[in-house]
């Protein structure tokens, strides 16, 4: 079974890396972060008071953009049915998705947001604290893709729907996210690990129940 997992983990990362599914999220956070200083003008300070907000929301939205190829294509070729008959449960396989899109979303989005911090002016502590408080979250909101991916298989209009679900179930992790750019306590973090483990435990139990009741 550990076998069969595995394989299933490193499938899904060649797959994605492969497919360029796992660049298309770090380009629009380029993007975003290469949009932003032209619509608020070059004023430093002002970069510096908002560009970290900017970023946290661009990682957000990033999310969004591989929900419809973390479910639904190997609900489509059978691939879940086969590990089933092999014992795996569906609490497994979307473990085992939440690590393979966490190792394909959550190293190269910190890479990206290391060089967008450079466009916002972040540097020194502020930007040792957004990349801290991403690699707190990335695993939150990898789990809650491969949650509403979940969810959202095969139904009409996934996409929006997905967007629809994920955008209010992020906001804690984009509250203490965010929050954590102006707290000098530290408090903002350690509230951002509790929520981001939260989500992380609950995705198995969600995301496989929607598996069943997709397939039932």
């Amino acid at each position: 079974m550990i076998g069969a997992l595995g394989t299933l983990i490193w499938r899904d990362v060649r797959q994605s890396y492969a497919s360029g599914g796992t660049w298309l999220p770090v380009i629009f956070y380029l993007s975003a972060a290469t949009l932003f200083p032209f619509a608020v003008g070059p004023d430093r300070d002002l970069l510096l008071q908002t560009g970290g907000g900017i970023l946290w929301i661009a990682a957000l939205l990033a999310t969004l953009l591989p929900l419809d190829r973390l479910v639904q294509p190997d609900l489509d070729n059978g691939l879940y049915d086969q590990l089933l008959v092999r014992g795996i449960t569906d609490e497994l396989i979307a473990f085992a998705r939440l690590i393979s899109h966490w190792l394909a979303f959550g190293p190269p989005l910190l890479f990206a947001a290391l060089l967008a911090s450079g466009l916002m002016g972040l540097e020194g502590p502020p930007l040792i604290t957004l990349l801290a408080s991403l690699a707190i979250a990335t695993p939150a909101l990898a789990g809650l893709a491969v949650m509403i991916a979940a969810l959202t298989a095969g139904l009409k209009g996934a996409g929006a729907l997905g967007g629809l679900l994920l955008v209010p179930l992020a906001i804690p992790l984009l509250i203490f996210g965010a929050g954590s750019l102006a707290d000098q306590s530290g408090s903002a973090l350690l509230f951002l690990s509790a929520v981001s483990l939260l989500l992380v435990a609950i995705t198995p139990f969600a995301a496989g129940a929607a598996l069943r009741a997709v397939r039932e």
